[in-house]
């Protein structure tokens, strides 16, 4: 479906110079001189480069519709990470970077929505949060306020974060796996 390029919204997958591209950033423009523009900021889903682009009004692009499928995360093997159709039993291998940081709180059994396009993958959603332990965490300086101090932990899969200070270690969080941040401690 052909979209104005002032239409492009964030998370928008486009067709652009024979690659397929989700829409991270974008900017409104309205110099004093010349028409408006939409500045865009936006990543390769194959490749993963990233690059800007400024579509003016007048331009359109074609705004792509992926097909999402059900598929569990059973392990990793060297570079390359194993899923199954939960629908067909299928296996896929899929390379470690199309996942880039979020591959580190993959778990196994963990169940993931893929995106396909043309039944390539494209990209791997991973729940919003997970649950993690604590394996490290640094002391609490004396004299630090609660409110504004946070600490460095290490959790099971040797991803740091920041913790508020009353985290110790063998403590069960909930973790933001985009963000790579500290949601709350685990029930």
């Amino acid at each position: 479906m052909k979209i104005s390029g002032v239409d492009i919204r964030p998370g928008n997958i486009i067709e652009y110079e024979n690659g397929i591209w989700r829409a991270v950033k974008i900017q409104h423009t309205q110099p004093g001189k010349g028409g408006a523009y939409m500045q865009v900021e936006m990543k390769n889903l194959r490749d993963g480069r990233k690059t800007n682009v400024r579509f003016r009004s007048a331009e359109t692009v074609e705004r792509v519709r992926l097909d999402t499928k059900d598929f569990q995360f059973l392990y990793a093997e060297g570079d390359g990470l194993v899923f199954m159709d939960k629908d067909t039993y299928d296996q896929v291998t899929l390379p470690r970077d199309l996942l880039g940081d979020a591959a580190a709180f993959l778990q196994d059994g963990m169940d993931v929505v893929m995106e396909l396009y043309e039944e390539e993958a494209i990209s791997v959603q991973l729940p919003d949060t997970i649950e993690a332990e604590i394996v490290e965490a640094d002391a609490v300086v004396k004299g630090q306020t609660a409110s504004s101090s946070y600490k460095p932990a290490i959790l099971d899969n040797g991803v740091r974060i920041m913790v508020p200070p009353h985290i110790a270690a063998g403590t069960r969080i909930v973790v933001d796996v985009y963000e790579q941040t500290y949601v709350r401690r685990a029930d």
